[in-house]
């Protein structure tokens, strides 16, 4: 695949013509700079074009942990909604969606990812623009792996949500997000983290997202964070 021919972009601060040129010529390898610019821009005419020239090198880089965002993985997210590739042909768009949940299910299991989970997660929550789907492969897989990283993925988390906020940033619903991120942590989480030996800490920060107002902020285990 290859970028639009009349595609343009700014030679002042996307990058050259020439590189440009190689965006509209299959097949050929991007060094890693020109590679993180072109998934960032955000002012493609045509970003689904550009994002299915670049999408075998780029999905290689995901899963090998080579791609850097500036703040989070929920921006490479951002970037496949940029691409609405679920609008694609339906074997293109079936492709992209067989690479993100075997990502993800891969991912649960590995004991060291190159990307942490919880970043997997919101690129995934990112690029779909729903959460039910990854987070019921996670509850259905039995596995200590799995549990070990739900033990760090709500240690990232907690603190965002005891504050009503979505643990990273979003283009789409973010209090649906973070309610049904919240609601499923509070219920699933618990008696596996503890099988994990998690803290006590952790377990009661966790039961306290499940409490609202003053039965949160009350509570003897409130850790008295500000926001």
């Amino acid at each position: 695949m290859t970028a639009r021919r009349d595609e343009t972009q700014c030679d002042c601060h996307w990058g050259s013509e020439e590189e440009l040129a190689l965006l509209k010529i299959p097949d050929v390898e991007l060094d890693a700079d020109l590679l993180h610019r072109t998934w960032r821009a955000p002012d493609w005419t045509d970003h689904g074009a550009v994002l299915r020239r670049i999408l075998p090198q780029f999905a290689r880089a995901l899963v090998g942990g080579r791609v850097k965002p500036l703040f989070g993985m929920d921006e490479v997210g951002l970037s496949f909604t940029r691409g609405h590739w679920q609008q694609w042909p339906t074997q293109q768009s079936a492709a992209v969606s067989e690479f993100l949940h075997a990502w993800w299910a891969h991912s649960l299991t590995e004991p060291d990812p190159a990307v942490p989970v919880y970043e997997i997660l919101a690129l995934c929550a990112e690029a779909s623009s729903v959460l039910g789907p990854w987070l019921s492969t996670w509850e259905t897989l039995d596995h200590p792996v799995a549990d070990r990283h739900l033990a760090e993925a709500a240690a990232h988390w907690e603190y965002d949500l005891l504050g009503d906020q979505l643990p990273w940033d979003t283009w789409h619903d973010a209090d649906a997000l973070r309610t049904e991120l919240a609601g499923w942590l509070v219920r699933h989480a618990p008696a596996r983290l503890r099988a994990q030996d998690a803290p006590e800490q952790l377990l009661h920060r966790i039961r306290l997202i499940g409490l609202t107002g003053p039965a949160r902020w009350e509570d003897p285990h409130w850790p008295g964070h500000r926001y």
